[in-house]
């Protein structure tokens, strides 16, 4: 018979790691080229002189004081900063500088939740009494990276995502920011509301408003009244600004779908600048297809529009593609079936599933399938082209910011 007066012992506290790279794509280039360390470098699209299409990929801390910044058009941010060192993406190479990264977060755990490139979450509950305590093991990756890579990173230890994440960013650049458990809330108390996941500065204001300036205002707010106020999204404010988030680390599996995605520096509603934005993710999506040796039968649109809403819509094509040109119309369409008016958003991103290696890929024979041929071989080129000479070499004449026909003045306004 069991016990039933036994007691279990008490849950270990979980500790999580937010580990960020600082200015990743920009750090690699400047340690990859030590002349360039020290000064503004700014990775992205070839910048002409100023006439130069396309955007800013990354830029180092010393080109930020000029007002640079990522997503910034490219022409915008050579006339900012002329003498910045302009380098072109090279995204092989930051992959094969990632993957050694996230060797070394795997030596002290498995459970590893890539966020993007640069980026991942840790959780080392069951490792530190192998590494002596989760600051130990936060110090400790920090030191590997920069001895293995010549890199910095910013982390953030504590116990849960949201508050390791804040901490990194506290931290930033090359910092190191602990909270200790138990004291999340308090650590989050005079922090701004703006430091909340999902509040833009739509909500920052309506926070604003109602006297609530920093999360410990949120924190103290009856959780019914904030939830009255804002539906969903209010009962998450307040379980954020008290230190709830129960989000386990999730472990990347074998790659069941393909994507890429893109915050905005300012939530928009701009058509043009969204169709762009979606043209140039499908390309993205197109390449790493192709680089893997995969198609993929279903295209997934995820739109997070202000302050926290998230919609994902799906299509199943007719055919497995690798190919942009059949990516993005999908992707347009189901973007157009998501709209509301007025709504503004905050990312977009577009995902491939189904993945089949080309010979599975069943493309039926005669006109159409000729012509995804030919597209096949013009991307093929492309891909080479960008293996050689960078990402931003070649540009579709739909991704160049050009001013709009029919109406005088710059595209830059």
């Amino acid at each position: 018979m069991t016990d039933s007066g036994a007691r279990r012992p008490p849950a270990k506290p979980r500790r999580i790691i937010h580990v960020d790279m600082d200015a990743f794509f920009a750090a690699v280039e400047q340690r990859d080229h030590p002349r360039t360390r020290g000064r503004p470098v700014v990775v992205g699209a070839d910048p002409k002189g100023g006439r130069g299409r396309g955007v800013v990929a990354a830029c180092s801390y010393e080109a930020r004081p000029f007002g640079i910044h990522s997503a910034m058009p490219i022409g915008r941010a050579y006339r900012l900063c002329p003498r910045a060192v302009f380098l072109p993406v090279r995204m092989e190479r930051y992959q094969e500088v990632s993957e050694r990264i996230f060797g070394i977060f795997s030596r002290y755990t498995d459970l590893v939740e890539a966020l993007s490139i640069d980026e991942a979450f840790l959780d080392v509950t069951g490792s530190t009494r192998l590494f002596g305590g989760a600051e130990a093991i936060g110090r400790r990756i920090k030191a590997d990276i920069r001895a293995e890579e010549g890199l910095i990173a910013s982390v953030g230890v504590a116990g849960s995502k949201f508050v390791a994440k804040v901490a990194s960013d506290l931290g930033k650049p090359d910092g190191f920011v602990a909270v200790p458990p138990g004291e999340e809330k308090a650590f989050l108390a005079p922090l701004p509301v703006s430091r909340l996941w999902g509040v833009g500065a739509k909500t920052e204001g309506l926070l604003r408003s109602l006297g609530l300036i920093t999360i410990g205002a949120v924190a103290a707010w009856p959780a019914s009244a904030l939830t009255a106020r804002f539906g969903e999204v209010g009962r998450h404010l307040w379980e954020l600004a008290n230190g709830i988030d129960d989000r386990p680390v999730v472990p990347e599996e074998a790659a069941k779908s393909i994507g890429s995605e893109t915050t905005f520096a300012e939530d928009t509603a701009d058509p043009r600048l969204l169709r762009r934005t979606l043209l140039a993710l499908a390309e993205r999506v197109g390449q790493r297809l192709r680089r893997e040796g995969v198609r993929g039968g279903t295209v997934t649109l995820k739109v997070r529009f202000e302050p926290f809403e998230t919609h994902t819509r799906a299509r199943t094509l007719t055919a497995p593609t690798a190919l942009a040109d059949e990516i993005f119309p999908v992707a347009a369409e189901l973007l157009a079936g998501s709209r509301l008016p007025g709504r503004r958003i905050r990312l977009l991103g577009i995902a491939v599933s189904r993945l089949v290696p080309p010979e599975a890929a069943g493309r039926q024979l005669g006109l159409f399938g000729e012509a995804a041929a030919r597209r096949e071989r013009v991307a093929a080129v492309m891909d080479a082209v960008a293996r050689r000479f960078g990402e931003g070499a070649l540009t579709r004449a739909a991704l160049l910011d050009r001013p709009r026909r029919r109406r005088a003045g710059h595209g830059d306004a």
